[in-house]
């Protein structure tokens, strides 16, 4: 085996999702361990509340794992990896459709320096606006694949899928 890759699905979603289960899929073909925390109990709770809780259970499962491992997360999935990178070592991150904040929540998007990452994210994502990543990525000079998409990013699997399989191929 490669590693290890945690994937986190968003809000609305649960750990068979279309992109997580997708990316899982390829990534276990590639050789790679994965994992599908399910957070939809967290989720419940409403976006604010289930942050602290996403969190605390992503950086659980990461620090369990014998090597840094790959975080990969969709919409609160991403927000919630990119927070995790801060307290634990990761390999990388691979953040689609990303918020960068979530209403009511203290803390704004933030990630570890140095983490190889890409930021994929849909031109036409209704419910976290482009600027804000765009933004983000600037900021911290990240790279960032914007699509024409929506926040669900359904129409460009493929694509997605590609990048995915570029990093895992640059971190094999």
């Amino acid at each position: 085996m490669r590693g290890q890759i945690i994937l986190s699905h968003g809000s609305d979603a649960g750990p068979g999702a279309t992109k997580i289960s997708t990316l899982a899929a390829q990534a276990g073909s590639l050789g790679w361990r994965t994992e599908r925390p399910d957070f939809r109990a967290d989720d419940a709770a409403g976006y604010t509340a289930s942050v602290a809780p996403r969190v605390a259970r992503l950086r659980a499962a990461a620090a369990a794992c014998d090597t840094p491992p790959v975080l990969v997360g969709s919409s609160m999935g991403a927000f919630a990896s990119a927070l995790v990178s801060l307290q634990v070592p990761v390999a990388a991150l691979f953040l689609i459709a990303t918020p960068p904040a979530i209403p009511g929540c203290p803390q704004a998007l933030e990630l570890r320096t140095g983490v190889p990452t890409l930021l994929i994210h849909g031109w036409r994502d209704e419910l976290c606006p482009v600027e804000g990543v765009q933004a983000f990525a600037a900021r911290h000079r990240l790279p960032l694949l914007l699509l024409d998409d929506d926040h669900r990013l359904l129409t460009s699997m493929d694509m997605i899928v590609a990048q995915f399989g570029a990093l895992l191929g640059a971190l094999a």
